[in-house]
Parts: C-alpha cells; sequence; structure tokens
C-alpha cells in the first residue's frame, strides 16, 4: 500500500520521497524546473532548521536550500 502524499517540509530528515506535484504558480513551477526539481524525481530532506528556517535538500547529488514556503508547496509520496 502505498502512503499518502504528504508536504516536503513534513517528510522526515534523511528521508526520501518522489515529488509528485508542484503546487504553486507558473513562474514557481519554473524557477524549481530550473533547479532540477520536477514531478517525478527522488529528493531527500538533508537537514531542517529550527523555528520554521530553511530545509536543505539533496537532487542528482547536489544539494540546495529552500525556504519553508516553497517546501510547503511541494508534494511528495514517501519511499
Amino acid at each position: 500500500m502505498k502512503e499518502k502524499p504528504i508536504p516536503l517540509t513534513q517528510l522526515p530528515t534523511n528521508q526520501r520521497g518522489k515529488i509528485i506535484s508542484l503546487d504553486g504558480g507558473q513562474g514557481f513551477k519554473r524557477r524549481l524546473r530550473v533547479m532540477g526539481i520536477k514531478e517525478g524525481q527522488i529528493i531527500k530532506i538533508v537537514t531542517k532548521q529550527p523555528f520554521r528556517g530553511p530545509i536543505t535538500i539533496a537532487v542528482f547529488g547536489c544539494q540546495m536550500t529552500l525556504g519553508r514556503g516553497m517546501a510547503d508547496k511541494i508534494t511528495v509520496e514517501v519511499i
């Protein structure tokens, strides 16, 4: 049984997930796709900063940091 999709911010640290959808406007989606974040990609949470700080993720072996607002708009399925 597959787990239900969750926002990226709820994915535990060091857990991997598959991106199901990007829930934002065209500019938001374009910005993420330029960074290599798109539907079907496997993404991993590296660190979560406290007090609603940014989240560091790994995609294609590259690490990048996203704000919580952006991460909330990325829906993933835990794998």
